[in-house]
């Protein structure tokens, strides 16, 4: 299996304050540039715990042969 590297960011901001979000780039040493894609989780913590916790089991589906 090759080495990874997870790229990702999160902050907690108000909920009624977010008007929109758009993808993060990340450059990458050969030059080129790869996109990611940003999500919203809303709710309390326990929620957003939950939330979290589900999208990043979901991600790993994705890829099965790591």
């Amino acid at each position: 299996m090759a080495n990874l590297t997870l790229v990702y960011g999160l902050r907690l901001l108000p909920a009624d304050e977010v008007s929109e979000v758009g993808e993060a780039t990340v450059k990458l040493k050969n030059g080129r540039e790869a996109h990611v894609t940003m999500h919203i989780l809303e709710g309390g913590k326990e929620e957003i715990e939950k939330q979290l916790k589900t999208s990043l089991d979901a991600f790993f589906d994705f890829y099965p042969e790591i």
